[in-house]
């Protein structure tokens, strides 16, 4: 069922009136028996009113207050929520493909974690946003350009290649290019969104903070995706040919941050299981937009039928309108 809101809840105080009247009202009908009882004894009452009309007597009164409540609700302006696709809008995947996401404290490897996560984004969109693909080390590669082929966005994706460092500010600058040249039909910039996916520091290029930044003056959010634990490790080689062991935890403070100045969100995953939620999540919420149906003509039109309703029962059975 779609959430009921008010865009002047304000006057729901008025509601308040109604307990009152229904106060009201059983004064009102225990002062009416009073006088009854004072004009007839007890015993006498069923030949003075041989017929007494039950709870038909309270029934017009009851539709009148649901009526009241109604066109009271009808003020408030209530509306419906509903999720519908975002039109014209695009998305750039961008995942970071350096040495470290080898690691393997995500299983299999935080690469192959990101691939299968990514194809569950993918599958949450909706066919009529754009998907772009991204990879960058030290540099960016756009693997597959926005668009709403599916084909080829899965594609892109099974050719995650990883090595090298990490420059995320240099990708976030090359998405916001991509992103900042589309354009709807009326000639306005398209909505747009970066997920940028990581696993480790910045280590060159561009500065992410300021990138980010300028994603907040084009209005394209950044949702970033701290990946792995600090417990991960990589196995690195030495020029004597040997190798050790080099820790590359996740840099989810500086991922946050980057998602804080675009007014976008920040999302850590330390598994394969928790990334493929979040991705899940995120392919839901960048893909569709909520919109509100104003529905207070329903609630006058229900409001004016019960009125309706209420004066021609009291007048059939009491032949008085309340």
């Amino acid at each position: 069922m779609a959430p009921v809101s008010f865009a002047a809840p304000g006057y729901l105080l008025v509601l308040l009136a109604v307990p009152a009247a229904v106060y009201w009202y059983l004064g009102s009908q225990r002062r009416r028996r009073a006088l009854v009882e004072a004009f007839a004894a007890p015993a006498l009452a069923p030949s003075v009113m041989p017929r007494r009309p039950g709870f038909r007597r309270h029934l017009p009164m009851l539709v009148l207050l649901t009526a009241i409540v109604a066109l009271i609700l009808s003020i408030a302006r209530p509306q419906l929520s509903a999720a519908v696709p975002v039109t014209g809008a695009s998305i750039i995947l961008a995942t970071d493909v350096s040495g470290s996401m080898l690691a393997t404290d995500v299983a299999p490897n935080r690469v192959s974690a990101a691939q299968r996560a990514a194809n569950t984004f993918v599958l949450g969109v909706p066919k009529e946003v754009r998907i772009g693909v991204m990879e960058f080390n030290q540099s960016p590669t756009l693997l597959a350009p926005p668009s709403r082929n599916r084909i080829e966005t899965f594609a892109a994706l099974g050719h995650l290649q990883p090595g090298g460092g990490t420059a995320a500010g240099n990708a976030i600058e090359e998405s916001l290019g991509i992103l900042g040249a589309l354009r709807t039909p009326t000639g306005k910039q398209a909505p747009g969104a970066i997920v940028l996916l990581s696993d480790g520091k910045t280590t060159s290029g561009a500065d992410p903070l300021i990138a980010a930044r300028d994603a907040a003056r084009l209005h394209i959010p950044i949702y970033t995706v701290s990946l792995g634990t600090a417990q991960g490790t990589i196995a690195v080689r030495r020029r004597d040919g040997t190798t050790v062991d080099r820790a590359v935890p996740p840099d989810s403070a500086a991922l946050a941050e980057i998602a804080r100045l675009s007014g976008g969100s920040t999302f850590s995953a330390a598994d394969a299981g928790r990334l493929s939620t979040v991705y899940q999540h995120l392919g839901q919420q960048l893909g569709r937009r909520t919109v509100q149906h104003q529905v207070a003509g329903y609630f006058v039109g229900s409001g004016l039928v019960l009125l309706l309703v209420s004066s021609g029962a009291s007048l059939l059975w009491f032949g008085r309108l309340i």
